[in-house]
């Protein structure tokens, strides 16, 4: 039975790096019977210029039905002056919360053709491979009250709630443990339950979860220790787990240590494993439209998106060869260049992974 994948392109770069992720798909259906079917839906800024809304109701059906969504990245200035109820940032928070998809994978992997590109010092990255496991659809992003008031002196004052439950912690904790069971089998629990009480609860599950893993070693680490200790000694960690806000902190900090965040892909996904795949370096519009952004994060994306909801682990793995053979060829885009390598654009290096595809 084929398997529906929603495609929503989205804004800035979206459009030209998803088009190589397709045609990536496109060449693992007519060439290796990869049982597939792709259709298409606007979301983000483009669907608000379209429709009113950046997730319009047959956006949100459609990626209902389907078995998996690729999305290329949402928002830029263009839409920065509208109301915050419709901005483009809400149709992806809209998908989300709409699917349930409350557990985001972001690897942090460096490939060794790479080190040069990092930042840091290589002995520091070296063999880098790490997992940060982000709750999605909870914590201050998503809990009430939340809005802009004014107080009796008439000045104004912003609301946010952090508000986690013990079911949607020990879910996410839950994930993190069964991923480390098929990686080193660490998971490092991310809090600040030193101030805060919602994620003192948050230990407290964490602690709770890992007693059924004795297979799995827990450690605990304050968020602001562990943004230090992410580029000190990143090597230490194996998968992280964390709250929605940390979480998107870490995963952006992480990034850099690759080399690019052009490198790096996303899952998330519900209870049923039905998964939204994405980039994680957002719609780039300074460079929209020029051909040169980087297409690898959404390919790997796919790779992905082909593990966790698609069961296809000899696909992913192909198109994981296919991103390193092409690394080994020299060809890079402008955000990984360095000297003795030669610079291609979004298309040229979308096609150099097609064409790098092998039994």
């Amino acid at each position: 039975m084929s398997k529906k994948i929603l495609i929503l392109a989205g804004d800035g770069i979206g459009p030209e790096i998803v088009a190589e992720a397709v045609k990536l798909l496109v060449a693992l259906r007519d060439r290796f019977g990869v049982d597939l079917e792709m259709d298409e839906a606007l979301v983000g800024g483009a669907a608000y210029d379209a429709t009113g809304h950046p997730l319009p109701p047959e956006t949100l059906a459609a990626a209902r039905a389907s078995d998996a969504i690729l999305l290329g990245a949402v928002g830029g200035p263009k839409w920065e002056p509208l109301p915050i109820a419709v901005r483009p940032e809400k149709g992806l928070l809209g998908l989300r919360s709409g699917l349930g998809l409350f557990a985001n994978l972001r690897p942090a992997i460096l490939y060794p053709q790479l080190a040069a590109a990092s930042t840091l010092k290589a002995e520091v990255v070296e063999g880098l491979d790490i997992l940060i496991v982000r709750e999605l659809t909870g914590g201050i992003y998503f809990g009430e009250p939340r809005g802009v008031d004014t107080l009796p002196s008439g000045e104004r004052r912003g609301i946010n709630t952090l508000v986690y439950t013990e079911s949607e912690i020990r879910r996410i904790c839950r994930v993190a443990f069964e991923v480390a069971m098929q990686r080193n089998r660490r998971v490092c629990s991310v809090d600040k339950a030193n101030v805060l009480e919602c994620t003192e609860l948050w230990r407290e599950i964490a602690i709770e979860v890992g007693r059924d893993y004795p297979d799995v070693t827990l450690s605990h680490m304050y968020v602001d220790n562990a943004a230090m200790q992410l580029v000190r000694a990143p090597k230490q960690f194996d998968v992280l787990v964390t709250d929605n806000m940390f979480g998107d902190i870490l995963s952006d900090a992480a990034a850099m240590l690759t080399g690019s965040i052009g490198m790096l892909p996303s899952a998330s996904l519900n209870a049923e494993r039905q998964g939204m795949y994405e980039p994680i370096h957002g719609s780039a519009p300074d460079i929209a439209g020029q051909g040169v952004a980087n297409p690898l994060a959404t390919i790997l994306s796919v790779a992905m998106m082909l593990r966790y909801s698609l069961d296809e682990p000899e696909a992913a793995g192909r198109v994981e060869a296919a991103v390193g053979r092409v690394l080994d060829l020299g060809l890079r885009t402008g955000d990984i260049l360095s000297p003795g390598t030669r610079r291609v654009g979004t298309a040229e290096m979308g096609d150099a992974v097609v064409a790098a595809l092998r039994d």
